[in-house]
């Protein structure tokens, strides 16, 4: 992605979105020709000249201080993912040394045994671990039956994104599919702004662009969150709906690897599907062993 583009447009979406009514600024009566803050406003909150935010604007980050950057999340109300966005273009839009500016490795998606291990050891919640690229690198059998319309699938390629984009399963699957959509197409800007020189998902990215006019729709909007935490519904072609509180958890051993658990409520008709999905697994992972 380009840096300056990439900050050109997010703040200019931003500003766009903020009224002078939500911002605190007397409002006129007189035509306005734009639809949120006037450039000028923005400065105004944030304590800095027209000139400087115009600069910022037109995709210039270059000497921006954490102080102003501050400054200016305050000012456009960002919340913390996009407050870490645009910490993270101004990072980018700094002159780097030279050793640092080849490709990074890409990691390989070798399990260690001992996570492994750790993840079967999880009996009775869906558990696995994927990539910044939404690809499924391990679980436990609960989460691999709960994903098998994922994994089964071949032209997935066990990713994610392309199976909610490219797969017309995944709108039964997932039956709050827009708002999931939303979520992968945000949390995505934000592994490529935070890696810019992953090609795999910078190719991955463009693949989607290119294939999905529901993901360029939401590209365009340069949205960014965070996924930590929150509840995940699931229609799931043996046992049906399903429905989870889920929980993020990063790897810090491998950068990039991020764990989820899948936990239902007690008592809840959700726990009740998951122990036959726990016995469909069980079923399943003893033919695959004889």
């Amino acid at each position: 992605m380009n840096n300056q583009s990439e900050v050109r447009e997010f703040l200019r979406t931003r500003r766009a979105r903020i009224t002078p009514a939500r911002a605190g600024l007397p409002t006129s009566t007189g035509h306005r020709r734009v639809p949120g803050l006037r450039r000028e406003e923005v400065a105004l909150l944030a304590g800095i000249s027209v000139d400087y935010y115009a600069r910022m604007e037109r995709g210039n980050l270059t000497g921006v201080s954490d102080e102003i950057v501050h400054a200016l999340a305050r000012a456009l109300q960002l919340d913390d993912a996009e407050t870490q966005h645009l910490q993270d273009l101004t990072r980018a839009a700094k002159p780097a040394p030279a050793a640092t500016r080849r490709p990074k490795r890409t990691s390989d998606q070798t399990v260690r045994p001992t996570l492994q291990r750790f993840l079967d050891a999880i009996t009775g919640t869906p558990t696995w671990v994927r990539n910044r690229r939404m690809d499924y690198i391990a679980g436990n059998a609960l989460a691999r039956e709960l994903l098998s319309p994922l994994l089964t699938d071949p032209s997935n390629e066990a990713n994610n994104a392309r199976f909610v984009f490219l797969n017309p399963a995944a709108r039964l699957y997932y039956p709050e599919w827009e708002r999931g959509a939303d979520d992968i197409v945000a949390t995505l800007r934000t592994y490529a702004t935070q890696n810019p020189l992953d090609k795999g998902l910078t190719d991955l990215i463009g693949e989607l662009v290119t294939r999905s006019d529901a993901f360029r729709h939401r590209w365009s909007a340069h949205n960014v969150r965070f996924h930590r935490t929150g509840i995940k519904r699931i229609h799931h072609p043996d046992v049906g709906d399903l429905e989870f509180a889920y929980e993020a958890m990063e790897l810090p051993d491998t950068p990039g690897w991020t764990m989820f658990g899948f936990t239902t409520e007690p008592g809840s008709p959700s726990e009740e599907r998951v122990k036959l999905l726990g016995s469909l697994a069980a079923t399943n992972t003893s033919q695959d062993s004889t």
